[in-house]
């Protein structure tokens, strides 16, 4: 995963929890404005979610968060 991809995450899990605690949870489409205008970032993110980790739709943002720090 790219750095860029990397804090891009943990800016908007920081956002989420500031704004909703830590029980917020967040898709890996929250990462990205509501047009596709970078698929290979968006399967980026889809295949770390789905393949690499195996993720439920939705997960805590502290969580993802969490293991985007520990990778």
């Amino acid at each position: 995963m790219t750095q860029n991809l990397k804090n891009k995450i943990i800016e908007v899990c920081d956002k989420k929890i500031a704004q909703k605690g830590d029980a917020v949870g967040v898709s890996f489409y929250a990462f990205f404005k509501n047009k596709n205008d970078n698929p290979e970032l968006l399967m980026e993110a889809a295949t770390w979610w789905i393949q690499t980790h195996q993720l439920d739709h939705f997960e805590k943002a502290v969580k993802i968060k969490r293991l985007i720090e520990n990778s």
